[in-house]
């Protein structure tokens, strides 16, 4: 399983509450959510962000409030995963159990900058930035969290 798309780049401690403000969390239509996601930090962020693309951020990474529809907004927003150095606990969970790829990855969080070409491969955890002619070494992903992802999410991994 691979992805592969253009780099937009975030700080540390991107909180729920940048990636989808709570003014917007009275609808469950995802593709609105996405049309507001970071828009707080990033205003063209959903004008910008095409189908595949990844998302790079420091360190705390969904950090503030459990909801869930912040990875949600992200994965709606197109983007295929999210490289940071490090994910907030409840975020992680979340994005896992919507199927939404993420990997902590210390030198790709610091090396990669905004608007790189990255691939990601998930079976051996190896983030190539085709910008840059550079590798960096991020988590695998175990067998069963491919089959969450793939399968868009846990509860359909489990029908």
């Amino acid at each position: 399983m691979k992805a592969c798309g253009k780099v937009h780049k975030y700080g540390d401690n991107v909180d729920t509450d940048v990636i989808i403000p709570a003014r917007y969390l009275n609808t469950a239509n995802m593709e609105e959510l996405a049309q507001h996601c970071m828009e707080d930090i990033d205003i063209d962020f959903a004008k910008n962000v095409k189908k595949g693309d990844i998302m790079v951020a420091k360190a705390n990474f969904g950090c503030g409030s459990s909801r869930e529809h912040a990875p949600a907004s992200i994965k709606a927003s197109g983007i295929s995963c999210v490289i940071a150095k490090s994910f907030a606990r409840i975020f992680y969970r979340n994005a896992i159990n919507i199927g939404l790829p993420i990997i902590e990855c210390d030198e790709a969080s610091e090396k990669i900058e905004a608007g790189d070409e990255v691939e990601i491969d998930f079976d051996s955890g190896v983030i190539t930035n085709k910008t840059k002619g550079e590798t960096y070494q991020g988590q695998s992903f175990p067998e069963f969290l491919i089959k969450i992802i793939n399968s868009n999410g846990l509860l359909n991994s489990l029908k």
